[in-house]
């Protein structure tokens, strides 16, 4: 890294999701310098309304960050470099208490090349990789979800399907059957479901099927059937798909902070991380729920926690 590095903040959040942009509010009102780092590439962007944020269930996603960069905009010490990401994170120990070095690439005029910080705070979320069934995506976000608790309340008591490629996915067919006794889950020809697991899901009049998906049918974003690849269809009215999810921390390969087994950063319950200094908040951080106002909470958390520690660092310099 070996640009001259343009602006020294008291924070950088990386991420411009609910996390982040929660974070860089109440940092702002804490009168904390903050840069907020937006690669303006939502997981969320194709879903149409999201659910479960109070005061704001129903609203499109897109519309609640506007408004949350709307609400940051009075804060004069809170800048938003969009169309930017971070590229790497370096340690800078030096005497006036700078922690870190933030690498950049952005398409907006004005973004710096680098930004030093006192903290950082990681809310980048997930990478998502969907499993490869060729009409998906023209329904995911409008009847194909993965987040039960964001969006099966509007699929309730319809014939729905789970698809799925992953070890948990008879746990995650349990807990769409609080909205629907008419689920089909879809291993898409995968050996993930045992006949253990497959006895209790009939049980509970679950029904499992093995053979491989040909595609999705149905029209402008309504899926209406599970097409398989031997030509039987399974009419559907929505459903789940369980993606496979994987955090986006490229740019920390430099700062060694503890992972848990599938790369999440491990925090405490305050959100820091093993590396002081370094702070995570949503799905950057140890899987929990995946919800907005989850999110959001734990981006207001860390900034909380991160301006008594701030305290500390100007009191011990």
């Amino acid at each position: 890294m070996t640009d001259p590095v343009q602006t020294e903040v008291d924070v950088v959040i990386i991420g411009g999701g609910p996390a982040g942009l929660s974070a860089a509010l109440n940092l702002g009102r804490a009168r904390a310098s903050v840069v907020v780092i937006d690669a303006g590439r939502p997981r969320n962007a194709a879903t149409l309304r999201s659910h479960g944020f109070l005061t704001r269930d129903g609203v499109p996603p897109l519309e609640l960050r506007k408004l949350a960069r709307a609400e940051l905009s009075a804060y004069a010490d809170v800048r938003v470099f969009d169309r930017t990401v971070a590229t790497a994170v370096v340690r800078s120990d030096g005497a006036d208490g700078l922690r870190f070095v933030v690498a950049l690439e952005g398409r907006s005029p004005g973004t710096p090349p680098a930004v030093a910080a006192r903290s950082i705070i990681v809310a980048t979320g997930l990478r998502e990789t969907l499993p490869a069934i060729p009409s998906l995506r023209a329904f995911y976000g409008m009847t194909m979800f993965s987040c039960a608790a964001c969006d099966a309340w509007e699929l309730q008591d319809r014939p729905l399907a789970l698809i799925g490629e992953t070890s948990d996915l008879a746990t995650r067919a349990r807990l769409i059957a609080r909205w629907t006794d008419r689920l089909t889950v879809f291993t898409n020809g995968r050996d993930i479901i045992d006949t253990v697991e497959e006895a209790e899901l009939a049980a509970s009049g679950i029904v499992v099927e093995r053979r491989a998906i040909a595609d999705l049918e149905g029209e402008r974003g309504a899926v209406s059937a599970v097409r398989l690849a031997d030509g039987a269809r399974v009419e559907i009215d929505g459903g789940f798909v369980r993606p496979e999810w994987h955090p986006a921390l490229d740019y920390l390969a430099r700062v060694d902070a503890e992972r848990d087994t599938e790369g999440h950063l491990v925090v405490d319950g305050s959100g820091r991380t093993s590396v002081a200094g370094l702070y995570a908040a949503g799905d950057a951080a140890s899987p929990g729920p995946q919800q907005l106002i989850v999110a959001a909470g734990q981006g207001a958390r860390a900034a909380a926690v991160l301006v008594h520690d701030l305290i500390g660092v100007q009191t011990a310099h």
